[in-house]
């Protein structure tokens, strides 16, 4: 059985969701798909199913009842491929933010180099993000160097959601305990992860804007993820992680 699933969360993905399965699914090593589409109205699951029957076997689909976020998503997909019994676990956006190209490099952090989990990071050889405003650039990077003075992590990238993780990793941290759904989302998993002292690399990638599709950020999001980096360190000190 193939030891890596990709799995892609979709809201409204369609311009984009044919395109980056095919390009996932043409890479060298043989990856699988899990799309986790949250019932998008523009039909995204629709063009999913319509793909199995081309990729049988590699290309699976989760469709939920309605918009429940990012973390959810990959906390359904996370239980759903470790009943599967893969080895390595990728998350990955469906707007070619994140080259499909980089998925061999973080598989190979892991499984040849030893990591525990692989991060696709923008930040840790300076600021290699294209297409993007300085504006969120600069909230993006800062966002990291505050999760570093908050928590203690030394990851450039904390706020990065292009990661190869290891089945021991999900199995060792309590998925049912994720609170957070955005931003916060990607640091609460590694701040966990962190904590439980696993081995993490970052992976230097460039990250492309989306050119098609509308961006799912919010205000909303980013004030989630600068509240709960403070509660996620106040929980950790009083041992309620």
């Amino acid at each position: 059985m193939n030891d890596s699933i990709v799995i892609i969360p979709t809201y409204n993905e369609i311009e984009n969701i044919e395109s980056i399965i095919r390009a996932v699914l043409s890479q060298h090593k043989p990856f699988h798909v899990l799309v986790v589409d949250d019932n998008s109205p523009d039909h995204t699951a629709e063009k999913v199913i319509h793909l199995q029957t081309e990729f049988m076997g590699r290309l699976f689909l989760e469709k939920r009842q309605g918009k429940q976020g990012l973390g959810t998503a990959y906390v359904h997909g996370f239980k759903w491929a470790l009943a599967q019994k893969y080895n390595y676990f990728f998350e990955m956006d469906a707007d070619f933010s994140h080259n499909p190209n980089d998925l061999e490099k973080l598989y190979e952090a892991c499984h040849m180099g030893g990591a525990d989990v692989a991060i696709g990071s923008r930040y840790l050889t300076g600021v290699n993000v294209v297409n993007w405003p300085l504006s969120r650039v600069l909230m993006s990077y800062f966002a990291s160097v505050y999760v570093q003075l908050i928590t203690g992590m030394k990851i450039h990238d904390a706020t990065a959601g292009f990661i190869c993780y290891s089945r021991e990793v999900l199995e060792k941290i309590n998925l049912d305990k994720i609170k957070f759904v955005g931003y916060a989302f990607q640091i609460e998993m590694k701040y966990r992860i962190f904590c439980k002292n696993f081995k993490i690399v970052e992976v230097p990638i460039i990250f492309t804007d989306r050119t098609k599709g509308q961006s799912k950020m919010s205000g909303t999001i980013f004030q989630e993820a600068v509240l709960g980096v403070i509660t996620l360190r106040i929980r950790n000190i009083l041992n309620t992680l």
